[in-house]
């Protein structure tokens, strides 16, 4: 542990920051992994339910820093893509 008041501040806020980071992404993941076990089951108003959470939650994530723009749109586009292809 750092000896000085900065440092020791600096820890800390790493560590909220992080935890926030790790909730954040964690839910982008559970989010995307929805999306594809619907389409997989070949359920579309699952399907089209969960990708309209997608669709939130990843330009949020985008926006806090957490995915590139180019990483979440082409997340959104692969999802949306799978979903439109469902018969």
């Amino acid at each position: 542990m750092a000896n000085i008041k900065s440092a020791k501040k600096r820890v800390l806020v790493s560590a909220k920051k992080a935890a926030r980071n790790k909730a954040i992404k964690s839910n982008v993941k559970t989010v995307v992994t929805n999306v594809e076990k619907a389409v997989a089951s070949g359920d579309k108003a699952a399907a089209e339910a969960a990708l309209k959470t997608a669709q939130s939650a990843l330009p949020k994530a985008e926006s806090k820093g957490i995915l590139h723009k180019n990483n979440a749109a082409r997340k959104v586009s692969r999802l949306t893509k799978a979903v439109n292809a469902m018969n």
